[in-house]
């Protein structure tokens, strides 16, 4: 079942997860969309962050899951930039993956069924 999540970037200009390898690389909302569609959507964030754990045979598998009809759409504000995610992805899994990408400055506003 997929859900929406409706998250908010207050700060796009430090919407960056701690270790730059794997996070945010876009400043406007057109490449977050994508960045994080394509997070979503493969598991080539995840494999880059499995390689870096101290031992990677030992990651949860869980965290590889993809959905490959995961749709992100954004929109531009003044100060901040909203984006709605449709993912069938688990919730602990889009929440690593923002983690990586944005660390803390981003803010779940909602969660509906899609």
């Amino acid at each position: 079942m997929a859900i929406r999540y409706y998250i908010r970037l207050n700060d796009p200009a430090n919407a960056r997860g701690s270790d730059a390898d794997l996070a945010f690389k876009s400043g406007g909302a057109e490449g977050f969309a994508s960045e994080l569609e394509d997070a979503l959507r493969t598991t080539e964030l995840f494999e880059r962050w499995q390689a870096k754990q101290e031992d990677p045979d030992e990651v949860d598998q869980g965290l590889a899951a993809v959905d490959l009809a995961s749709t992100v759409t954004a929109e531009h504000h003044d100060l901040y930039i909203d984006l709605v995610v449709v993912t069938s992805v688990p919730g602990a899994v889009f929440k690593h993956r923002m983690k990586l990408l944005a660390g803390s400055h981003w803010q779940l506003s909602d969660v509906k069924a899609a």
